[in-house]
């Protein structure tokens, strides 16, 4: 049994974790400026042409050989951040959330935006190569749907017998509801829709594959990590006053020695607070073993 199905941790707004973990926050931010950005531009013309209609045409995701407007590689990402109405972008956003809090705090910010991104990625080469094998003709493709869907079947793994609430009322497990979710996709391929179920297929299978590899390689992103410098130097605004604890740097220089050389009494709460925080910067894969061990010793009281 894995960590994460041991009901450890659950993020709560404190000691660590937060309902709107950085990468969660900051897409969120991003999504509705540029949502506002579409509003102001439907007014706003160049060239005759409304602005919004020239931000679908150069950062949504346009098909192959479409009429005059081109496919550009950049797209791929700039497309996840385009929505076409209010309810578009709520529930996209909201499902991010709802979803994708929980992944960050287990993950680290750094591999929760990689796998998102990834997992957009995915869903719009799918929809670029898969719409004209079906026969399916189709305009620019925008949205977060095929990333939220990457989201959501990482939870459904990860967290499968969770509870999910339909309508705040009617309780069902993850692994039930996006299965079934997932399977209303794959039967909607190729009816005529405004929605790129290719895509949201696309999402769901590129979050599967990753998983899957992960758990094998489990995968680094240091790299990333460099470039997200507020989760290094914002780490401190989780800490308890009077931790007493240096950076990250410091966490991991700490010599790695066994659990029952120390008294039960030497783990205090400002311990465990540090780990929590190490957990939700760079993801559990991260600790060490002495502080994995700390983390179960401290689970059994």
């Amino acid at each position: 049994m894995g960590y994460q199905d041991r009901g450890y941790y659950k993020p709560a707004g404190f000691g660590g974790f937060t309902f709107f973990p950085p990468i969660i926050k900051n897409l969120l931010i991003i999504n509705a400026a540029v949502f506002v950005l579409g509003l102001l531009g439907k007014t706003i013309l160049i060239g005759g042409i409304p602005v919004e209609d020239w931000i679908v045409r150069y950062f949504g995701l346009i098909p192959l050989g479409y009429s005059d407007v081109s496919f550009y590689p950049w797209q791929l990402i700039t497309y996840q951040f385009i929505h076409g109405g209010f309810s578009h972008i709520f529930f996209n956003m909201f499902m991010l959330w709802m979803f994708g809090m929980e992944l960050e705090n287990l993950w680290g910010s750094s591999k929760f935006l990689f796998f998102y991104l990834l997992s957009g990625v995915g869903a719009g080469l799918l929809q670029l190569l898969g719409a004209p094998l079906i026969g399916e003709m189709t305009g620019p493709t925008i949205g977060a749907s095929g990333a939220v869907y990457g989201v959501m079947i990482a939870f459904a793994m990860f967290f499968p017998d969770r509870y999910i609430y339909i309508y705040f009322l009617l309780p069902v497990k993850a692994k039930y509801l996006i299965a079934f979710l997932i399977v209303i996709e794959f039967l909607s391929v190729g009816e005529p829709s405004i929605v790129a179920h290719l895509a949201h297929i696309g999402g769901a299978l590129t979050g599967f594959i990753f998983i899957l590899l992960d758990r094998r390689n489990h995968f680094s992103f240091e790299f990333l990590q460099r470039w997200l410098s507020f989760g290094q130097r914002k780490t401190a605004k989780f800490r308890r006053p009077g931790s007493g604890f240096g950076n990250e740097k410091d966490a991991e220089e700490v010599k790695y020695y066994e659990i029952h050389n120390e008294t039960k009494d030497d783990i205090d709460q400002d311990e465990i607070d540090r780990i929590l925080d190490k957990i939700s910067k760079s993801g559990y894969q991260n600790l060490s073993e002495r502080e994995k061990k700390i983390l179960f010793e401290a689970s059994k009281k």
